[in-house]
């Protein structure tokens, strides 16, 4: 850590360049004494970077900003604020600490936080930036966290771990045990020192291979913002019985929306298949990823247009934690009857549909955009069919 970033003249320069052409500054060259261009730029493309998704880090004096790929591999303030929520008690250590977000979070609900960080540079960033921001009660140790819980005899309420995968795992299917730390491989160790164990995970990580691998969980949280999943919250619990119980969260400006079912539950639960009434239902992401594809149709009485087809119909509108629309015509697909439309700008959606959004596009001659809303889908006869929507606010 350069302490001559900190300096008066050094701070107004990056918070001037915010907006700059990197590339004409790094040509040009910034002469600040102790401090290399380089640098200088790399504070410039974190703080940039931390504006939306860490506006109290950005909106602070004095802060530190490590590497942007940090920056974008942390828990956003959004999502850390949801995950706080999910823990108490009197401690908790995150043995994957990283930028610190997470335990910012954490100390808001929690009398002691423990933050471990392997890399020394970003620990000793992270400990700048807490005295800047106020935070008194996060311990910040740099150190391998699997470590020091072998070397501590403390015992906390819970234990975080945010594992990163590693880099010689190829492709987008992986499981815990190809993440650092492996987690599977450390259960014992962390059950000794917590009963209760919070993970978070990428989305891509497969629902049913993580409840395999983990053993003792007891809840999944699927958290969205925007209607993007964001991360996979896994609470373990030392030696639980109870049924999982998937939560889902998609986080908008204007509202919060949540579901939950039971994970075994799922498979059991009678459905009804019908063709599309008057209203259409498109669930959100999150619901989408927890695979809750029967349970959200019981939940709100509604009829599923085929068992591979996520999509949902009623006669009469309801609120409905997802997208909202009107069945205006329903179609078969067929060229020439889309053709005697006249639609030319329309919003594409697929779902249980041979062929891509963009390769309808291009056959049919759309463009994306206008208020209609064309979604290519399977009916419960088999049969390939357009829904002309319109989306209701």
């Amino acid at each position: 850590m350069n302490s001559s970033i900190l300096h008066k003249e050094v701070q107004e320069f990056i918070d001037n360049n915010l907006n700059a052409d990197i590339t004409k500054l790094l040509l040009k060259g910034i002469q600040f004494e102790g401090v290399s261009t380089k640098a200088l730029v790399e504070q410039i493309e974190a703080k940039k970077r931390s504006q939306k998704k860490l506006p109290t880090w950005f909106s602070s004096k004095g802060i530190y900003y490590p590497n942007k790929l940090n920056i974008e591999q942390t828990s956003s303030e959004i999502t850390a604020k949801y995950k706080s929520s999910l823990v108490s008690g009197k401690s908790i250590v995150d043995i994957t600490g990283g930028f610190g977000i997470d335990c910012f979070y954490f100390s808001k609900h929690i009398e002691s936080v423990t933050h471990c960080e392997i890399n020394a540079d970003l620990s000793e960033i992270v400990t700048h930036n807490y005295n800047a921001l106020g935070v008194s009660n996060v311990e910040t140790i740099s150190s391998d966290g699997i470590s020091y819980l072998k070397e501590t005899d403390k015992k906390f309420d819970w234990i975080y771990i945010d594992p990163s995968r590693r880099h010689d795992v190829k492709g987008k299917v992986f499981f815990l045990s190809d993440c650092l730390p492996n987690v599977p491989e450390h259960l014992d160790l962390l059950f000794e020192r917590t009963d209760n164990i919070l993970v978070k995970t990428s989305p891509l990580l497969d629902i049913s291979s993580g409840i395999k691998e983990l053993k003792q969980v007891k809840a999944i949280h699927v958290v969205a913002v925007n209607n993007e999943v964001k991360e996979l919250l896994w609470v373990l619990e030392k030696d639980v019985s109870e049924a999982i119980m998937i939560k889902t969260i998609n986080i908008k400006k204007e509202a919060v929306s949540e579901f939950e079912f039971l994970y075994d539950a799922e498979k059991d639960v009678s459905v009804n298949y019908d063709l599309p009434q008057q209203y259409l239902y498109e669930p959100n992401a999150a619901i989408l990823k927890a695979g809750a594809f029967k349970s959200i149709a019981k939940a709100f009485d509604l009829n599923k247009l085929h068992a591979h087809t996520h999509l949902y119909s009623s006669n009469m509108l309801i609120s409905f934690p997802g997208r909202r629309f009107k069945i205006d015509k329903v179609l078969p697909f067929n060229k020439k009857r889309l053709k005697y439309e006249r639609i030319s700008m329309v919003n594409i959606a697929t779902r249980n549909f041979p062929e891509s959004a963009e390769k309808i596009k291009k056959r049919f001659h759309l463009k994306d955009g206008g208020r209609t809303f064309l979604f290519f889908t399977t009916n419960v006869r088999g049969e390939k069919i357009i829904l002309v929507c319109s989306k209701v606010e």
